[in-house]
C-alpha cells in the first residue's frame, strides 16, 4: 500500500506544485483505514461523532478551517480511494464478471520473495 501511494503521489505532485506529501501519506492511509473499519465510532474533538469513513472529510474539513489548502489532502483521499478501489472492490467485481484479469494490484514475485511470503501456485491434475 505505501509503495503504491509513493508511486502514484509522486507522479501528481509535480502537475500540483506539491513538494512534500507526508500528509497526503497519512491522508491516504486513514482513508484506506476507514474504508475498511467502515462500522467503527468515531468523535472528533469530543464534539460530534460519525462513523469511520467520514474521517477523512471530517480531517478535511478541518485543516480548511485552520487555513491549510486543499490540494494535499485532496490527493492523499484520491490516490486512497484509488488503492481502495484496485485491491478491494475490482477484484470481486472481476470475479462476479468472470473477468479474466482479476487481481490489478498483487505485488511482483521478487517482492514476494524478499518479504519471505512466496508460495509456490498449488497445480491440481484431474486423473
Amino acid at each position: 500500500m505505501l509503495l503504491f501511494g509513493i508511486a502514484m503521489m509522486t507522479l501528481v505532485a509535480p502537475f500540483c506544485s506539491v513538494h512534500f506529501l507526508g500528509s497526503a501519506l497519512t491522508f491516504m492511509m486513514t482513508y484506506v483505514w476507514g474504508r475498511r473499519n467502515e462500522h467503527a465510532r468515531m468523535s472528533f474533538l469530543g464534539v460530534f461523532s460519525f462513523r469511520a469513513p467520514y474521517l477523512p472529510w471530517v480531517m478535511l474539513a478541518f485543516s480548511v478551517l485552520l487555513g491549510n489548502p486543499v490540494t494535499i489532502d485532496a490527493i492523499g483521499i484520491l490516490v486512497g480511494h484509488t488503492y481502495y478501489f484496485l485491491e478491494y472492490v475490482y477484484p470481486v467485481v472481476a470475479d462476479i464478471r468472470g473477468w479474466r484479469l482479476k487481481r490489478i494490484m498483487e505485488p511482483p514475485r521478487l517482492l514476494h520473495l524478499l518479504c519471505g511470503t512466496y508460495q509456490e501456485p498449488v497445480h491440481l491434475h484431474q486423473d
